[in-house]
């Protein structure tokens, strides 16, 4: 994911190449980011006309989803936009059939001018709770997107554990904060998803009980002892993640189906 530039968009808690040499052992084993590639790509099956389309990640981290989104739609061209340069390098092994480039895109390099209003469909999936202004963002990310194109976001809800402070995040969202941020940045909303419920729920309120200990927890090296129990539980929540709803009065985890508009707001 790309922080802001400057003191308007600091990001001094966000050092994603840490976070990605430290963390993507561990994010693969998250079944919570199981759950959300499943419920976004269901949602891209379900509202999207054209399957081949260019499709973008904004943030896309080490590439899980578009390896994901690849397999399952191979005529699509994809492109990942990611900050960190350990995150490209790890997603460019992963998918090499993607185009990942390392990119702020406050200040995009002059390769990304090709790319302006590329995008039929995009991502943005767990972003926005690490950006000081998410609509200076969003704005940002729709010069690569085409008018009407589609785009899926995915943004926490629900109360802000120790881990989430940990790597960054500076809000949670409702779903009305959520539609407020779309509608201000050009974006029109379809629908917003309350996602997770019940299993979702219960794993992050595990995670705000486990406290600082987490980030302790997944720096580890996924070996040993933590290692097998670190499998156990992921497979176990990634059983029970199979049950949860996609929409329901209680999810902690928001998607939101909503398409650029024609005309953009001023900045």
């Amino acid at each position: 994911m790309a922080p802001d530039n400057g003191e308007k968009f600091a990001a001094s808690n966000d050092d994603w190449e840490k976070h990605w040499q430290q963390f993507a052992d561990s994010a693969a084993l998250n079944p919570a980011q199981g759950m959300r590639h499943k419920f976004v790509l269901e949602l891209w099956h379900e509202h999207a006309a054209d399957t081949s389309s260019n499709f973008v990640d904004f943030g896309s981290g080490q590439g899980d989803f578009l390896e994901k989104f690849g397999r399952r739609y191979p005529n699509a061209k994809l492109l990942g936009l990611e900050l960190s340069a350990s995150g490209v390098a790890i997603s460019r092994k992963k998918t090499p059939s993607a185009t990942f480039i390392m990119v702020d895109l406050f200040s995009p390099p002059q390769e990304m001018d090709s790319y302006h209003g590329w995008g039929k469909g995009a991502v943005c999936s767990e972003v926005l709770e690490h950006v000081s202004d998410p609509v200076a963002f969003l704005q940002a990310a729709s010069k690569y997107l085409s008018a009407n194109a589609m785009i899926l976001i995915t943004v926490p809800s629900g109360k802000m554990s120790a881990f989430d402070r940990h790597i960054g995040h500076r809000r949670h969202f409702t779903p009305e904060s959520l539609h407020e941020t779309l509608v201000q940045s050009g974006y029109r909303v379809e629908k917003i998803y309350r996602a997770g419920f019940p299993f979702f729920n219960l794993y992050r309120l595990a995670v705000i009980a486990r406290g600082d200990k987490l980030a302790n927890d997944a720096e580890r090296k996924p070996d040993g002892i933590f290692g097998a129990l670190a499998g156990i539980a992921a497979r176990l929540f990634g059983w029970l993640f199979k049950m949860n709803l996609r929409d329901s009065p209680f999810g902690w985890q928001l998607i939101a189906v909503a398409f650029k508009s024609p005309v953009q707001p001023k900045a």
